[in-house]
């Protein structure tokens, strides 16, 4: 397949699952170290993917897989070097100075921390190695970013707190807010979203990262209710799904439900979460478009020709570089739309979900 046909195709098939799309985002990992493997050892037709961390269940299970596979059709005799940093931004440094030494051409790389990275970066770029970055906009000289609208993510969460208040949004019901990691640009960008969306129509009583932890999530929480009482809180913004499910422990520890309570990522404990009446949404970014957007431009950039067809808008950086940029459409999912989505994207299967815990919930759901 020629160049241009090859982005003809992979574009359309962007456009075409941009409806039904879905985190970002979500760093640190304090249970695995590296997870790094390798299918060669450099080279000149050698391509770099670095993933921030292995707790979040997408990156291995999803966006390795599907860029690899994507590399490899179109690219027969190209190679990807892959590392994981475990949400440990010095390793994530580590590995770059490792894809350097090992002659690889092109790092794809999603930031544990955007810019903390950025001298490494910029180290690679020096010895002609372009950077792309992957899901969130890493500081420095990078080439490319492929990522989703991370500010349409946060208004479809903050949005889908309000549908889920219905008339009790009003300006006296108190909402804690959850935000993630500061050293993540999409950070950042998700909460603007969803101040977009919120500020106005209800009382964001309690504020506070939750370092896209669980356990950090959930403690915050728990202070919210000490600080605001239990039946006062009348919803909770979570910026992912991950801490998401520590804030829904904590809120059935305090005696709280029937509230809506946001996600992102479209995991599967979230999905089920949902399911159960637990959560109340998440997003959902498809990996797999994402991936074969970033693959396709590491090819090309790996061979030397234009990415403007495909990066076709800019985005600015912490360090104000603009990036040319390919953005992705995120989706909204509630118990709803859950068919039309995650199940008919073959995320996840009907039995994936509707284990024997969730097996009432999901016939409710008109899942079963």
């Amino acid at each position: 397949m020629n160049a241009t046909m090859r982005r003809v195709v992979i574009g359309t098939a962007a456009v075409s699952m941009a409806l039904s799309l879905a985190a970002c985002g979500k760093a640190g990992d304090d249970k695995k170290s590296d997870s790094s493997s390798s299918s060669s050892s450099g080279g000149s037709k050698t391509i770099g993917l670095l993933l921030p961390d292995s707790v979040t269940a997408r990156y291995e299970k999803f966006d390795k897989p599907y860029f690899e596979a994507q590399v490899s059709s179109l690219c027969a005799d190209c190679k990807v070097e892959y590392a994981n940093a475990a949400g440990d931004a010095a390793k994530q440094a580590q590995q770059v100075s490792s894809m350097v030494t090992k002659g690889v051409k092109v790092i794809v790389i999603s930031a544990q921390d955007s810019a903390a990275i950025k001298s490494s970066i910029d180290a690679a770029v020096a010895k002609g190695i372009k950077v792309v970055a992957y899901d969130r906009l890493a500081q420095g000289k990078v080439s490319a970013y492929v990522s989703f609208d991370n500010v349409k993510v946060g208004q479809l969460q903050g949005q889908a707190l309000l549908d889920a208040l219905g008339s009790k949004a009003t300006t006296k019901s108190k909402i804690v807010m959850i935000n993630g990691d500061d050293a993540d640009p999409n950070a950042a960008q998700f909460k603007k979203g969803a101040h977009e969306a919120l500020d106005g129509k209800v009382d964001i009583a309690y504020e506070q990262s939750g370092l896209w932890k669980d356990t950090v999530a959930a403690q915050k929480v728990k202070a919210a209710i000490t600080q605001l009482g239990a039946k006062n809180i009348a919803g909770v913004y979570s910026a992912n799904d991950g801490m998401a499910g520590g804030i829904a422990t904590t809120l059935k520890g305090a005696g709280i439900s029937g509230i809506p309570l946001t996600g992102q990522d479209a995991e599967l404990a979230g999905i089920q979460r949902i399911v159960a009446g637990t959560q109340s949404s998440t997003v959902y970014k498809a990996f797999k478009p994402e991936a074969d957007a970033a693959a396709t431009i590491a090819v090309d950039l790996l061979e030397g020709k234009s990415i403007s067809s495909l990066a076709t808008t800019t985005q600015t950086s912490g360090s104000g570089d603009k990036v040319p940029s390919q953005l992705l459409t995120p989706v909204s999912v509630t118990k709803a739309n859950i068919k039309d989505t995650v199940i008919k994207d073959k995320l996840y299967t009907v039995a994936d979900i509707c284990t024997a815990e969730f097996a009432k919930a999901c016939k409710a759901a008109g899942l079963q």
